[in-house]
């Protein structure tokens, strides 16, 4: 690669990351139906490699993610409303106790000034959003539709999410060619070698992360359910979800369970059990979740997940947590790319190391 082609790509990059973030704003729906696509490739290519044609393939692909998010969320949604109704009817019950013994205790034992730690208007309002079925969603319409251009914005951002989808899914390997034939033809194997490299390590992230995900909501929810507690699905879900930081879904998911477990039962056994079903899920994805789903060619540090979805949000915002964990994949793979190059270079001092 030349000094001037070199300088072109980081050009290119530049004005890409600038449009990137004037657009940000309307750019969201095309990210999520562009990652669908990118994520469902690999079943269109398989029944596209069975004879298949593509647009027949992506429209089987399509009806089965469709057939999918119906089931889940017929399945899973109202469960999920009936536990977040009762779990509202136990906030004042944790805000008496917040309020009567664990700020006490907090004051006399750590000295800690409590005055402005009281919950009052906290659960107060949170039971009001859900006294009927569906409040936070009847506030989200309603603040969606409060002028008929909000309407507008907010039906065409969900419209917009299966249609890029689906015209990505049909014309992802088109659409990945012409990008490669706009390179000069000088630096397109260097470039394809990256780009090949950066695929393997996106796929093995963001495909197997999203298994470990469900696994993780399943098994905590499964392990909860069988204790007893109340609101096992609930947190399962939570705790799942805050899985794709490293550690956040088991911190989030056993904070949320003790606390529970507190109120609903007498005795410690069941505290004892919500710590097992914690570590057990812990193990499992440590030992086989993570290294049968994910694996070890990622390279991606917790420290640098954590660190690229705070930056993600700080500068793009809801977009830039979408991005982080991609570009953070990609960064990764050009930066083992520039340290080999570097470590070969006679700036280091040594040639021909491997």
């Amino acid at each position: 690669m030349t000094q001037s082609q070199a300088w072109l790509l980081i050009v290119v990059g530049l004005i890409l990351a600038g449009l990137l973030y004037l657009l940000q704003p309307v750019l969201t729906p095309f990210l999520v139906g562009i990652g669908i696509a990118y994520l469902a490739d690999p079943f269109a290519d398989r029944l596209e490699a069975r004879g298949w044609p593509r647009s027949m393939a992506t429209l089987m692909v399509f009806l089965v993610l469709i057939l999918l998010l119906i089931g889940l969320f017929l399945g899973i949604y109202p469960l999920l409303i009936k536990q977040i109704q009762t779990l509202v009817q136990m906030l004042p019950s944790i805000e008496i106790w917040f309020n009567a013994t664990l700020l006490p205790w907090l004051q006399s034992n750590l000295g800690l000034d409590v005055k402005s730690m009281k919950l009052d208007l906290v659960t107060e309002g949170l039971a009001a959003e859900w006294k009927q079925t569906g409040g936070v969603i009847s506030r989200v319409v309603k603040y969606a539709t409060e002028s008929s251009m909000g309407l507008i914005s907010t039906l065409g951002s969900v419209a917009m999410v299966p249609v890029v989808a689906f015209y990505m899914l049909r014309d992802f390997d088109l659409v990945t060619e012409r990008i490669k034939m706009l390179l000069p033809l000088s630096i397109q194997p260097q470039v394809n070698a990256w780009a090949i490299e950066s695929n393997e390590v996106l796929a093995a992230f963001m495909r197997g992360q999203l298994l470990v995900m469900l696994s993780l909501g399943a098994i905590y929810a499964l392990g909860l359910h069988l204790v007893g507690l109340n609101y096992a699905l609930l947190i399962g879900v939570l705790a799942g979800l805050a899985s794709v930081v490293p550690y956040l879904g088991f911190v989030v998911g056993i904070a949320a369970a003790l606390i529970i477990s507190v109120f609903q039962f007498d005795n410690y056994l069941p505290l004892v059990m919500v710590l097992v079903v914690f570590s057990v899920g812990q193990i499992v994805e440590s030992f086989v979740l993570t290294p049968l789903l994910v694996g070890d060619r990622i390279g991606l540090h917790p420290v640098a997940v954590i660190f690229a979805i705070l930056a993600g949000g700080q500068l793009f915002g809801f977009m830039g947590v979408l991005l982080a964990l991609p570009i953070a994949a990609v960064i990764m793979v050009l930066l083992r790319h520039l340290h080999k190059g570097y470590i070969n270079s006679d700036l280091y001092g040594q040639q021909d190391i491997e």
